[in-house]
């Protein structure tokens, strides 16, 4: 099966063109007026192709009928991939096939779950060789709301849809598993969410959308691992929302998540690697040079990913620090290079300052390679 084959349904009526697959068991098949359907690969056929493992696939739809059948008939509660902890905390480790896991109209609730917590997991598939170990990624809904989700990565200035679908309350789902080639990918991502409760009154949450960067080099360190209420084995766990509100940034660099994860105090940077970055032009006019070379005495040792996030620390910082003066002209000095920098200081005062203005520096002192912003 390909993207581009008609296909047939086997559960249900209808059928389309394969237009993608979603993990290693589910196709998407777009129908007749343009909508994504997933299925099961299980359950669908290429049209005009009558084999199946040898059999029919009049066989298969005969399996298929007995299995709804038997999904039909009451069955032991799944089993829980947990510490044991006191409060429910989430249900079966890989998502159950449509048939064995109908959707709860009316699930059980938990004291303390009326607060929005959303979180994303990590697990290595093999904890004794972190250095090639896949990493199985799971999203966690600990609240008493169904929430519909769109997990999406960035695309270069665009973004591309990961993972969809409704998690329902108080439960994990299994979402895919990455190879190291895989981690580049969800360097820069982002939570889109609407919660909801289907039978009953409920507080109305807002829609929420969670940028969040990756340093995954982190994943193949055992320390980031830690015991959890929801594996019974070690997994990194990470706050998309918690309590209603949104975490803005759900991974920085791998000291601030290393201290997230030991509830450790964060190591300084070594002496070798500050600089002062910051000069005082007026008593309302300041220049914050982000450049590598002014922001650390000594690259060495550093990773890309770690000179990126110090520049946008600093940039941050600097907005966070003059939100007040009203008036204040600050000089940022990006560079022109790829314009990454620049984007984000602009897509952080719209979001944060929408109060500030901003223009580019002058031409004759910084070329293209500066913006002023002048705080409101």
């Amino acid at each position: 099966m390909k993207i581009g084959d008609r296909v047939k349904f086997l559960t249900e009526t209808g059928g389309g063109t394969v237009s993608g697959f979603r993990g290693k068991d589910t196709v998407l098949v777009e129908d007749e007026d343009g909508f994504e359907i997933p299925m099961l690969i299980s359950d669908v056929v290429v049209e005009g192709d009558d084999s199946y493992d040898g059999g029919t696939w009049q066989a298969r739809k005969d399996e298929v009928a007995g299995q709804s059948k038997a999904a039909a008939e009451p069955a032991p509660a799944p089993s829980r991939r947990d510490s044991g902890a006191e409060r429910p905390a989430a249900a079966p480790v890989r998502p159950a096939k449509p048939e064995e896991k109908p959707v709860n109209p009316f699930p059980t609730e938990r004291a303390g779950g009326e607060k929005l917590n959303i979180l994303l997991a990590f697990l290595p598939e093999d904890s004794s060789n972190m250095t090639d170990t896949g990493f199985e990624v799971y999203l966690i809904n600990d609240s008493n709301y169904f929430v519909t989700l769109q997990w999406l990565q960035a695309s270069g200035s665009a973004w591309k849809a990961r993972y969809g679908g409704t998690l329902e309350p108080n439960t994990l789902e299994y979402v895919e598993t990455l190879q190291r080639a895989d981690i580049g990918a969800i360097e820069r991502t982002a939570l889109q969410m609407i919660a909801c409760k289907r039978t009953k009154p409920f507080d109305l949450k807002p829609a929420v959308s969670v940028e969040m960067r990756f340093d995954g080099s982190r994943l193949y360190k055992a320390g980031a691992f830690r015991a959890n209420p929801f594996f019974e084995e070690p997994a990194l766990i990470v706050e998309a929302v918690k309590d209603d509100k949104p975490i803005r940034t759900l991974f920085t660099d791998t000291a601030a998540l290393e201290e997230a994860l030991m509830g450790g105090s964060r190591t300084p940077t070594p002496e070798k690697h500050r600089r002062t970055d910051v000069t005082v032009l007026d008593k309302n006019v300041i220049e914050v040079d982000l450049h590598a070379g002014a922001l650390f005495d000594s690259t060495e040792g550093l990773s890309d990913a770690d000179i990126h996030n110090a520049q946008r620390h600093k940039m941050e910082e600097t907005l966070a620090k003059y939100r007040h003066r009203k008036g204040m002209r600050i000089i940022f000095i990006h560079g022109k290079g790829a314009g990454v920098l620049k984007r984000e200081l602009m897509n952080t005062l719209r979001e944060h300052y929408p109060a500030c203005r901003t223009q580019d520096a002058s031409y004759s002192q910084y070329g293209f390679g500066a913006t002023m912003v002048i705080m409101g």
